[in-house]
């Protein structure tokens, strides 16, 4: 579409705006030295007062201070502008005893010919720009500046946490980031800039003393004229130039104040004005009373007040009616939208999403999760998911709690990505009592076995809860049997938890620090999908993978050597000995069962690698012979985490031949003790000797 020419006409100017600012600049400093015949002075003038009305109608209409972001600069050209002005009145009003039409106009028709009530007037208007909205600009300019910059870093790190997140463009990161410091700088400069308009003031109320005292000398002392025409006419000249001179700074000053104190603001001050201070028909609807309450006030007029408070209830009643009307519109939109809504295809892909954990609830545990009604289930699954992270070394996904009413009134239900993985019920009202292994008697309640552990255990009431604990039961509520049960479910199904997604943010968040670790491994080393096989399987087995540098230097040394995941695992494992060493330890004591030689030898015989990972092939008569002995030992030990203590190269093999049969046992090779522990051998899985 082509430019019209005055759209071109504008280009062209303002292509050479940095010259005519400085030829600006320089005229003024000329006007401080030459003088200046009145008429152009009038020109002069009545462009000040131009300058300052169209200064404070730009800052009324600007959304943010950042759109005038030259407004320090320009305070400055404007006070030098003045004083430039304020030097040309001077040496006219003492040389000539005249300075222009508009100077005189303003010293005889606006104070009527009364240098009195027109240096009154003066007075009045620089102690209001003086002490008003000069210092109190001022104030607010300092303390601006203040806060910007000591809410500059946090700024910042909002801003770096939000890009390290994916929610904003690197590009995105540093206009916000130019903002933040332009924001500083502007402040800044303000803070500095209303020094000037302070210093206008006062140069304002000095030359007009010197404009009064040297006009009554020259003209008494210089043209002989009586003391009273010496007064009148320099005087009213000094107060005229005092009115031209002090009303654009007025309007400037009052700009400042405006400028500075815009904040939380999204539109124009005409449009905050007209939605906060109108925007409410019950307060408007009060003054409107009160406005007709002094107008019946004996001894007030009553006609001002009334046509006030007629104003106020029209408004009130207008507005009052223009709510109505829009919350009937949004009413009659959302039943279209509904109805539309109908006649639209249904979207199934909302269905198609899995939520990584969901605990399904009856309608009678609701209580446990509202917290109207006192619940703190929330609560609990925000530590859970704090605890996990301390803990296991990764962020559980959120868990989503919905009410199920095809379960049982107080059934629950855990599902992981959509499976159900646990359950179990909870009887309102009751506590759970369980014998800890010291109980001295029995206590009346309804038998039921713990969820988490299958610890047997019963249901009490209230009134017999202070008797089971000192009967040596352990009792706990409600919400802490269902959070105890959720975190075992989520510890025990972790390493289905762990998608690429959460390895990846895990990487990003390691990146920040130790960038040379994930820049090596990932992704010319080993693939992501790889790195999460890794983790998985440390997961399986409940080793915790908060160690997060020591388990990728670890992959970066060996995975050049091989790409075995169940290799590079058993590496880890190895490098993070001391941990697992710690992790089994009781009374600092590492308590073991043994395998014989035979068995390895067997295990080791029937190893394969495929592409699928480690395999053991055994004969299912040896294969059942190693289970049962392995059972005989757990059972004359008694130990509650049996641990079998096996060669390295069978370790793998070893745990996924048991971990299905015998869930429990703690399977570890002698490389993952750590030197400095302690082992003593409880138990050995012999050989049979009928084989």
């Amino acid at each position: 579409m082509p430019m019209s020419k005055a759209t071109l006409r504008m280009q062209q100017l303002s292509r050479y705006s940095d010259i005519y600012i400085v030829i600006a600049i320089v005229m003024i400093v000329v006007m401080m030295v030459l003088p200046l015949p009145p008429a152009l002075l009038d020109v002069l003038l009545a462009a000040n007062i131009t300058l300052g009305l169209l200064i404070l109608l730009l800052t009324m209409n600007v959304n943010e201070a950042l759109e005038i972001s030259i407004f320090p600069s320009l305070l400055l050209i404007t006070t030098l502008f003045r004083l430039a002005l304020n030097i040309s009145t001077t040496r006219l009003i003492l040389l000539r005893g005249e300075a222009g039409q508009i100077i005189n106009a303003f010293g005889n028709f606006v104070v009527g010919g009364n240098y009195v009530v027109g240096f009154v007037i003066f007075l009045i208007l620089v102690v209001i720009q003086f002490i008003v909205i000069t210092k109190g600009a001022e104030r607010v300019a300092e303390v601006a500046a203040r806060f910007t910059l000591d809410a500059m870093p946090g700024k910042q790190m909002s801003i770096d946490a939000d890009l390290n997140a994916g929610l904003i463009t690197e590009a995105e990161a540093r206009t916000k980031r130019r903002s933040i410091e332009r924001e500083a700088d502007f402040y800044g400069s303000m803070d500095g800039a209303t020094k000037f308009v302070k210093g206008d003031a006062i140069a304002g109320i000095i030359i007009t003393l010197i404009n009064v005292v040297g006009g009554l000398l020259i003209g008494m002392g210089q043209l002989g004229l009586p003391i009273d025409q010496a007064v009148q006419r320099y005087t009213l000249l000094t107060v005229g130039d005092g009115l031209v001179s002090q009303i654009p700074a007025l309007l400037i000053s009052t700009s400042t104040g405006i400028i500075i104190t815009r904040a939380a603001s999204e539109g124009n001050m005409g449009q905050d004005l007209g939605k906060q201070l109108f925007s409410n028909p019950k307060v408007l609807a009060i003054a409107s009373g009160v406005l007709l309450a002094f107008g019946l006030v004996p001894g007030l007029p009553f006609v001002p007040f009334a046509v006030l408070s007629g104003m106020m209830g029209f408004l009130a009643y207008v507005l009052f009616q223009a709510a109505r009307q829009s919350l009937d519109e949004q009413a009659k939109d959302e039943v279209q939208e509904e109805i539309e809504d109908t006649k639209r295809p249904e979207s199934v892909m909302n269905l198609l999403q899995v939520d990584q954990v969901e605990l399904e609830i009856g309608y009678s545990l609701i209580p446990l999760v509202d917290q109207d009604q006192g619940g703190d289930m929330l609560e609990r699954i925000t530590m859970i998911r704090r605890q996990c992270a301390l803990e296991l070394g990764m962020v559980v996904p959120i868990i989503r709690i919905r009410d199920n009413l095809q379960l049982q009134p107080d059934q629950y239900v855990v599902k992981i990505k959509g499976i159900e993985v646990g359950s179990g019920e909870l009887l309102m009202s009751h506590y759970l009592a369980m014998d800890s292994g010291g109980v001295t008697e029995q206590v009346e309640g309804i038998p039921t076995t713990e969820p988490a552990f299958g610890l047997d255990a019963l249901w009490i009431t209230d009134a017999v809860r202070e008797q089971a604990e000192v009967a040596g039961y352990t009792v706990v509520d409600l919400p802490s049997v269902l959070a105890t049960h959720l975190t075992e479910l989520i510890r025990s199904h972790a390493h289905e938890l762990l998608g690429r997604q959460e390895v990846k943010t895990l990487m990003d968040s390691l990146r920040e620090e130790y960038s040379a670790v994930v820049e090596e491994l990932v992704p010319d080393v080993l693939s992501l999908g790889e790195v999460q096989k890794v983790l998985q399987n440390l997961l399986k087995e409940g080793i915790p993978i908060r160690n997060m540098v020591t388990i990728l230097e670890t992959l970066a040394d060996t995975a050049p050597l091989t790409r075995d995941i169940d290799y590079l695992t058993e590496y880890v494992r190895e490098a993070l000995a001391r941990q697992i060493s710690k992790m089994y330890l009781e009374n600092g004591v590492l308590s073991v069962i043994t395998l014989e030689q035979q068995w390895e030898d067997a295990v080791a015989a029937g190893m394969d690698h495929t592409e699928r990972g480690t395999t053991v092939s055994m004969d299912p008569r040896l294969l059942q012979n190693l289970f049962s002995a392995i059972g005989q030992s757990i059972q004359q030990t008694a130990a509650p985490h049996p641990i079998l203590l096996v060669s390295p190269t069978i370790r793998m093999a070893l745990k996924r031949l048991t971990e299905r049969s015998i869930p429990a046992l703690i399977v570890l090779s002698y490389n993952e003790i750590s030197p400095d522990i302690q082992v003593q051998s409880i138990g050995t899985v012999t050989w049979p000797h009928e084989s």
